[in-house]
């Protein structure tokens, strides 16, 4: 059995969803968290959520790969110390 060393499901791929009271099926309204980066976003419309969602996926594929860190971690210390957060 070999195991592959790159995750399906990425943590930083990882997001808390919270809709709001009012929200129904044909008006989707809440936010989406990003659990690794914190990043938060209120949505009006299911698009806005899926557009919110892409653009952070965008922005994860310019990030540099986990074991470019020091540690081999994700080096959150290092990006707020860059003014990149």
């Amino acid at each position: 059995m070999v195991l592959n060393a790159k995750s399906k499901y990425p943590s930083r791929r990882t997001y808390v969803l919270k809709l709001r009271g009012d929200a129904h099926p044909g008006a989707l309204a809440g936010r989406l968290e990003n659990l690794v980066t914190g990043g938060q976003h209120e949505f009006e419309s299911g698009r806005q959520m899926l557009e919110w969602i892409a653009s952070d996926l965008h922005a994860s594929t310019e990030e540099p790969p986990a074991d470019a860190t020091e540690s081999g971690a994700y080096n959150h210390r290092a990006r707020k110390e860059e003014g990149s957060l």
